[in-house]
């Protein structure tokens, strides 16, 4: 198989199952208010889905790393379908938040089967043919490509929501269908070998690589770092991505489904051009934490500026800032931990890192909605973004070591001459930080 063809099939996935999912992206909150639970009841709910998330990262992540890449992702589209009719289900007999939270720890099961697995793929895949261009140029592609389809998907299901909310989900269930055929048909596994582990085995191959997972995870100092941040800026943002359409919808003093999707879809662009950006910045920027540091603080003060606007027309400029950060910080971070990490346990650990912003997520919906129930969606922005600022100091730290991954290939050299803060030359530079051998 091609680069080309890699990168078509994993493009074409991504989008498809984008698609299915963000469909419901915009309205789920209401679909769940609607359904006759409380503020805190939606978060709780969504914070089971989260939790799920953290369950089963680890056991479905050596899944992949086992039985591959491609059967873990068929077995997420598969329970996610599943999931999503109960969900149906239940708010048509109206179940109370216990049965919605316990669908939603199915449907974090599904979800875990799909992170890392096709992440893994394709770096596997691309491994095995002759591309040499930085990674960061697949994952911004990719970014583009699900952020049209989370365009298409929040609008639509915004409209389709006006209706009724429970049309999102209905054809959401067609999507993951077409998106099960789809992998099925392009996707295999390749530069991975998969191995037949049995039942009784299982467990056993579970506690192996989940040590060995976790042993790279977290005793590297620099991949132990980046799942920090991940821990933070994933734990916030999808706090987020849930709070935004009732406090919008709040501000305007309306009701209008429809005005959350077409929000949903500005999120959606401003993802995009993050994207954009980052294939720009890539080629004159040399260090990825310079990408990381900057898009962190400009995130951090933008939830700041969403929790302390007084209208509806102040707060979605600076959500989509905030929002916009996010396509840029994702692919830069997901290039720096792919080359930190041996293919073996590359699913695994990529799980170790989504399990991460699962934890921080957890803890950001249950704190933040009960400071939104008991005070104000406006009082809980405010301190989601002192929160996500607390993310700095771990990026500054993965700065000072100085790694190989922190270097972009590819980046424009640094023009000679006076350069430097101080307008020193290059050679008056003293790197005053011991560089770790890789």
């Amino acid at each position: 198989m091609s680069a080309q063809r890699v990168i078509r099939t994993y493009l074409a996935i991504a989008g498809v199952y984008t698609l299915s999912a963000s469909l419901i992206w915009g309205v789920n909150t209401l679909f769940l208010l609607d359904a006759g639970l409380s503020v805190f009841e939606v978060f709780v709910a969504n914070a089971a889905f989260t939790a799920g998330m953290v369950l089963f990262e680890i056991p479905t992540g050596v899944v992949a790393d086992t039985a591959g890449r491609r059967t873990s992702f068929l077995w997420s589209v598969a329970v996610l379908l599943a999931a999503t009719l109960a969900y149906m289900w239940l708010s048509l007999v109206g179940a109370g938040v216990v049965a919605f939270s316990a669908v939603s720890v199915l449907l974090g099961l599904g979800y875990t089967f799909y992170t890392g697995a096709v992440e893994a793929w394709v770096v596997d895949a691309l491994s095995q043919t002759d591309y040499s261009a930085p990674l960061e140029r697949v994952f911004t592609r990719g970014g583009i490509v699900t952020g049209a389809a989370m365009l298409v998907g929040t609008i639509g299901g915004g409209l389709l929501g006006t209706i009724d909310l429970i049309i999102p989900y209905l054809v959401r269930s067609g999507l993951l269908a077409v998106v099960l055929v789809i992998a099925a048909l392009a996707m295999h596994d390749i530069g991975f070998e998969p191995r037949r582990v049995s039942a009784g085995e299982y467990p056993a191959e579970m506690r192996k690589l989940a040590r060995a997972g976790i042993g790279i995870g977290w005793g590297d100092p620099s991949v132990r770092l980046i799942l920090t941040v991940t821990m933070i800026q994933m734990g916030i943002f999808t706090w987020v991505f849930y709070a935004w359409p009732p406090y919008f919808l709040d501000l305007l003093a309306s009701d209008a489904v429809w005005v959350a999707g077409f929000v949903a879809g500005g999120v959606a662009v401003s993802m995009i051009v993050g994207n954009a950006l980052v294939e720009a910045l890539t080629r004159f920027v040399r260090r990825r934490t310079t990408l990381l540091l900057w898009a962190s603080a400009v995130q951090g003060v933008a939830i700041l500026l969403t929790g302390f606007a007084d209208s509806f027309w102040t707060a979605m400029p600076a959500l989509l800032v905030a929002t916009g950060t996010m396509g840029v910080i994702s692919p830069v971070k997901q290039s720096y931990l792919n080359q930190r990490i041996p293919a073996q346990e590359r699913a695994t650990v990529l799980s170790i890192d989504s399990m991460s912003g699962s934890i921080g997520a957890v803890a950001t919906q249950v704190g933040l909605g009960r400071i939104a129930d008991a005070g104000s969606f406006s009082a809980a922005f405010v301190v989601a973004g002192f929160m996500s600022l607390i993310a700095l100091a771990p990026l500054r730290a993965l700065r000072g070591y100085h790694d190989a991954a922190d270097h972009i290939e590819g980046a424009s050299p640094r023009p000679p001459g006076a350069c430097c803060a101080q307008g020193l030359p290059d050679i008056a530079a003293v790197d005053s930080v011991p560089r770790r051998k890789e």
